[in-house]
């Protein structure tokens, strides 16, 4: 099945997942699509607790003391986000990309809440994309990872959603899903305590600013002549 969803019906579906545990995207998207057909925001309005848990093949446990399912209150929590209650946490603002004109990279960062980094590659909710330069760091997309998770190859697909970005931070990634991220031109780099993805930003900036490596620099626009000479040279101090 494909299908095309508009972000905020992305956001509501990946959103409503998290509250179902044990049913997958994929799952959820079979069930509204066979309720529905066609998925837009006025439609997820009409979806119950009862077609969820018909759905699902979920049973509330009031009769016989058994669930069968994610259980009454997760489908009363996945109904709500799927008609359009606010998350816990609302959506970070919006910046406006940096114009170019000096060294700057793109920058993706798996994200389930808020502005942090606490997502692995293959289950984050979304990638925050910054624009980040030596000075200045803006968040300038919120990309949410449901649609890529209704493909064949969720991996593939969630690498080319930032396949604009030079950068990728992430909790955790597998081996085969960084040969994709790396495929398509993105250095994946692993950060597992996570933490404030603007703190983490700081400190790449800190490392463009002062002595990045071959290939950030490579990144940066730093002509291979002088990448060479900037190693050569620290590879002399720290041999002293």
């Amino acid at each position: 099945m494909t299908t095309t969803l508009s972000k905020e019906v992305a956001l509501r579906i990946g959103l409503a997942s998290r509250a179902l545990p044990g049913v997958e995207v994929k799952r959820l998207l079979q069930l509204l699509h066979d309720r529905l057909g066609t998925l837009d925001e006025d439609g997820l309005t009409k979806i119950t607790v009862t077609d969820l848990k018909t759905g699902l093949g979920s049973t509330d446990g009031e009769e016989d003391g058994e669930d069968l399912g994610p259980g009454l209150e997760n489908l009363k929590r996945a109904v709500q986000i799927l008609w359009g209650a606010t998350p816990e946490e609302e959506l970070p603002s919006l910046e406006t990309p940096l114009s170019g004109g000096g060294a700057s990279v793109r920058v993706a960062v798996a994200s389930n809440a808020s502005e942090l980094l606490n997502g692995h590659f293959g289950t984050c909710l979304r990638f925050l994309v910054y624009d980040l330069s030596t000075t200045e760091s803006r968040l300038v997309d919120v990309r949410s990872t449901t649609s890529a998770d209704l493909t064949d190859d969720k991996n593939a697909a969630r690498a080319e959603l930032i396949s604009d970005c030079q950068v990728l931070f992430v909790i955790s990634i597998g081996g085969p899903a960084a040969a994709k991220v790396i495929r398509r031109g993105l250095y994946p780099m692993k950060r597992p305590e996570g933490g404030e993805a603007r703190t983490i930003l700081t400190e790449l900036q800190h490392i463009m600013t002062n002595s990045p490596p071959p290939w950030l620099a490579k990144i940066l626009g730093v002509r291979a002549e002088q990448r060479l000479k900037s190693y050569s040279a620290e590879a002399d101090v720290r041999g002293q």
